[in-house]
């Protein structure tokens, strides 16, 4: 995550990981939740923030979380089930569960399928947020397989040259064991970023880059601008921002989200919504078994050679090294494993009001 999202270190106090857990887990039971679930919920959003992705963890999703559950939006006890199967693929209703949730469970099955016939694929229709998705897709390569997830929802990005808003933000992840490197995990936005971030911009203050968001009239704002005071829903733009710079790539892989999450699932892209959210939120699970199609073992060779030739790839004038994905993230979750995960002051204020509010644990600050 870029620099100019994270809190300064003398704005953030840390937690110790196991007492986020457990509050956040008391939090998810008040709001309803089974105590099995709220577990389940704790250790998506702990994992995320452990990674290093505050938009999508303890930090920026818990409170809408639970602002959800209270105004129903969301199932605290769904019944979900599967609605249509074959040896391969499954087609799952989540009754309005949250996706954090629900998500593991997906891929389950599309693991237990890539087992038996080598590539597994579960939609999720009328489902709940998902958080990180690249949360799913580590689940499934850390079982030897390669794993991808994508969710839709909502529209709130533009397409290229358009003023209307017609998709989500739509990210795609995808994740891929290594032997001794650690491993390939990408996730991200098909927007030029995430719809979270604007609010983690806020928090710390920074401005937007030239070429995130659009005018009114769907013109690309080409210089710094602060948050918009009314929101960003309708004027974040495709991975790309112009045409020139590639926002045709972007809104392709919209497209491709929808296809995957909304169509094969049985449901409808958001932008055939009458209101907000009317279709929920779209998933989509695969597990690719690596047996299936390689060796094992030499597959996983194969992917350290090359993670490890990029991360010794000589970087360039400025720079201190070269990443590829789910480097940064793996050095983020040692790091806060062993020093406690940083939350912004204004989060720690949010949970100490829920102390009072719900009667909640106190998260366990370390000095």
């Amino acid at each position: 995550m870029l620099e100019r999202f994270k809190p300064r270190p003398e704005d953030a106090e840390r937690v110790s990981v196991e007492s986020l857990e457990k509050v956040v887990a008391a939090i998810f039971e008040k709001m309803g939740v089974s105590p099995e679930d709220a577990t389940e919920a704790a250790d998506v959003l702990t994992m995320t923030d452990l990674r290093g992705v505050e938009t999508h963890g303890v930090s920026n999703m818990l409170r809408a979380y639970v602002n959800q559950y209270t105004s129903g939006q969301v199932n605290p006890r769904p019944n979900w089930r599967i609605e249509r199967e074959t040896p391969g693929t499954a087609v799952i209703n989540a009754d309005r569960g949250l996706g954090i949730i629900l998500g593991r469970r997906a891929m389950d099955i599309a693991v237990k399928k890539a087992k038996t016939v080598g590539v597994g694929i579960v939609t999720m229709n009328n489902g709940g947020h998902l958080g990180a998705v690249g949360h799913f897709s580590m689940h499934a390569a850390k079982q030897d397989m390669v794993g991808m997830c994508a969710t839709a929802a909502g529209s709130g990005v533009l397409p290229t040259f358009g003023a209307e808003p017609r998709f989500g933000t739509n990210p795609i992840s995808i994740a891929a064991p290594g032997k001794n490197e650690p491993p390939l995990l990408f996730d991200a936005a098909t927007s030029q970023i995430a719809g979270n971030k604007f609010s983690l911009a806020k928090r710390v203050g920074s401005d937007l880059l030239p070429g995130w968001i659009a005018d009114a009239d769907g013109t690309p704002i080409m210089e710094e601008t602060p948050v918009p005071e009314e929101g960003w829903y309708g004027s974040l733009l495709p991975v790309g921002g112009t045409r020139e710079n590639g926002s045709h790539k972007g809104y392709g892989f919209m497209m491709i989200v929808e296809v995957l999450g909304a169509f094969l699932s049985g449901s409808v892209p958001g932008m055939f919504d009458t209101e907000n959210f009317e279709s929920g939120y779209k998933h989509y699970f695969a597990a690719y078994d690596i047996a299936a199609f390689t060796d094992v073992d030499q597959f996983k060779e194969k992917m350290d050679r090359m993670l490890k030739m990029l991360r010794e790839t000589k970087p360039a004038r400025g720079h201190d090294r070269v990443l590829y994905p789910g480097l940064a993230e793996y050095e983020d979750e040692q790091d806060r494993r062993a020093n406690g995960v940083p939350l912004h002051k204004e989060v720690m204020e949010w949970f100490d009001n829920m102390e009072g509010e719900l009667g909640v644990p106190a998260l366990k600050r370390i000095d």
